[in-house]
C-alpha cells in the first residue's frame, strides 16, 4: 500500500488532534466515539504528567491535582510510579493502516495546497476532495473515508471513478492515485462548520447539517 513517511516528516500528534476535536466538539455527548476520544486522552494525559513529574515538579503536580478522581488515585503525583507498557495498546496491523492512511494523506494534502495556490479553495473545510485509487487502495481508502475527512480537515472526501476527475494532481508516490479538489458542495453548517448540502432539511434546526442534528 506504499511506503510509510520518513521519521520526523508527519507531526502526529496534530494528526490525532484534529480527529479528536472534530468527535469532542461535534458527537453526541454519551456517544462511543466522544467517550473513546476522552479516553485516549486521559490516558495519554495520566502517562505524561508521570513521566515529565522529575523534570516539571510543580507544573505535574498542579496538573495531577485538576485530573479526575477515581478509586486508587494517589493524592500526590510524586506518590504515583512511572506507566508501565501496556501490550494491549500494541497492534501492529492498525499500525500499517495508519502508516498507508497517513501517506495518502500527505499526497491529499499536497493537491488541497495546490487548490489553494490557484484561489480554487481558502480554508481547507472549504474543500472536496475527489480521489481515484489504483485498485489496491479502493477497498481501503473507502473504509476510511470519514477518518481521511478528519484528517485533512475538509467536508467532503470521496472516491470516483476516474472519468469523474478532470484536472487532477497525479501522485508520486502512489501510482495510479489521482486527487482533484474543488469547492464543497452545500452550506457551511453553523454548529460543525463542514459544509454540507443537508444543510436547511431540519425544519426545527435550519442551519445545522444532518449528522449534527443527530447528535443534538
Amino acid at each position: 500500500m506504499g511506503a510509510p513517511p520518513p521519521p520526523g516528516s508527519v507531526d502526529l500528534s496534530a494528526l490525532y488532534l484534529d480527529v479528536l476535536k472534530d468527535r469532542l466538539y461535534t458527537s453526541k455527548a454519551e456517544s462511543r466515539e466522544r467517550r473513546s476520544a476522552q479516553s485516549a486522552m486521559y490516558i495519554i494525559l495520566d502517562a505524561m504528567t508521570r513521566l515529565l513529574t522529575p523534570v516539571l515538579v510543580f507544573t505535574s503536580e498542579e496538573i495531577w491535582s485538576n485530573m479526575p478522581d477515581y478509586d486508587g488515585k494517589e493524592e500526590s503525583v510524586h506518590m504515583t510510579q512511572f506507566p508501565e507498557v501496556d501490550p494491549q495498546y500494541f497492534d501492529e496491523d492498525l499500525g500499517k493502516k495508519w502508516e498507508t492512511l497517513i501517506a495518502v494523506k500527505g499526497e491529499m494534502s499536497k493537491a488541497i495546497e495546490i487548490a489553494r495556490q490557484k484561489k480554487v479553495v481558502g480554508h481547507s473545510l472549504d474543500s472536496c476532495v475527489d480521489i481515484c485509487t489504483p485498485e489496491k487502495l479502493q477497498a481501503f481508502l473507502g473504509e476510511y473515508l470519514d477518518t481521511m475527512k478528519s484528517l485533512l480537515i475538509v467536508s467532503q472526501v470521496n472516491l470516483v471513478p476516474a472519468d469523474k476527475i478532470s484536472d487532477p494532481y497525479e501522485s508520486t508516490e502512489f501510482e495510479g492515485l489521482k486527487i482533484e479538489v474543488s469547492k464543497a458542495r452545500g452550506v457551511k453548517c453553523e454548529r460543525c462548520w463542514n459544509y454540507s448540502e443537508t444543510v436547511g432539511e431540519s425544519a426545527d434546526h435550519p442551519t445545522i447539517c444532518t449528522r449534527c442534528v443527530k447528535n443534538l
